[in-house]
């Protein structure tokens, strides 16, 4: 019934988003703008889901690797696939040394799953147990798919807002099809907030979900609220550069990348890791596990 209701909710997210895009195209040019940005908005969507893999695992720099190089991570995630009845995903590391993990793609058919070097030296094996199990747990929510369509359509809409900046404004016309110019302003304003607002409210949620579910999956919510606590001191301490790939990529990482805290905490595509541990703790309490 909760996988149902938040199906839901994110189909009426997404839907929201798309009317967004399209409002901010006929604004921009009447209705030339929409047909544009509709067109662009379908080949965003295409990108997201054939090759959103790539982009993330290109943007850490993650390289693939065989289970003689790291026989324990393979035997870890055989274990949890096997459990939940899904097949192996592809494993990659990435040469970071901030402590962060994430999975991509599309369904389980195409998942890959990687680790930085930083990881996994600050985690034992059980608490390596306990991320591998979210990350999992993402790929069988599908939702490495809709946090990649959600990336793509709020980048459409920022796009758009900002070349109104560029374009002349057509006051006072009587063609039905000329732009508003306070509308424009509008949306070169709002737009962008909107979008950002709605991918993140899609990217807290299933991190909240993911932390459940793959805690679940492991029978072991304390290992991953032990890691977490980890991750987050390692991420504050070696925070990663907002910029490039990076920064369109980082809500699949299990923790923010980048520097927390500020007046850009409420915008991080991640809730707050305390919170994060608190519920997991809570979880172990109502399932008895310690």
């Amino acid at each position: 019934m909760t996988s149902h209701h938040n199906g839901l909710k994110t189909a009426a997210l997404l839907g929201l988003l798309t009317s967004l895009i399209l409002a901010v195209g006929y604004w921009l040019g009447g209705s030339t703008g929409l047909v544009l940005a509709v067109l662009i908005s379908l080949a965003t969507n295409a990108v997201s889901y054939f090759w959103s893999d790539r982009i993330a695992l290109r943007a850490m720099g993650a390289r693939p690797v065989s289970e003689p190089e790291f026989p324990e991570l393979y035997q870890i995630v055989r274990e949890l696939a096997t459990e939940a009845g899904q097949p192996m995903p592809r494993l990659y590391v990435s040469p970071s040394m901030q402590p962060n993990a994430f999975a991509t793609g599309r369904d389980p058919e195409h998942a890959a799953v990687a680790v930085t070097v930083g990881i996994t030296r600050i985690l034992n094996l059980r608490e390596l147990r306990g991320v591998i199990g979210h990350e999992l747990s993402h790929v069988y929510n599908r939702d490495i798919l809709i946090s990649s369509v959600a990336a793509g359509l709020a980048g459409i809409v920022t796009m758009l807002a900002q070349l109104a900046i560029f374009l002349p404004f057509f006051g006072g016309s009587d063609d039905e099809d000329s732009p508003n110019p306070a509308g424009m302003l509008l949306m070169v304003i709002l737009g962008p907030l909107a979008a950002s607002i709605i991918q993140l409210a899609i990217s807290r949620n299933r991190e909240f979900q993911a932390d459940a579910s793959g805690a679940t999956l492991t029978g072991d919510p304390l290992a991953l609220a032990s890691a977490l606590e980890k991750i987050h001191y390692g991420t504050q301490r070696a925070p990663l550069p907002a910029e490039g790939q990076l920064a369109s990529t980082a809500h699949l990482m299990i923790a923010n990348p980048f520097r927390g805290g500020g007046l850009t905490s409420p915008f991080s595509t991640h809730p707050p890791m305390a919170e994060r541990v608190r519920r997991l703790h809570e979880q172990a309490s109502l399932t008895g596990r310690r």
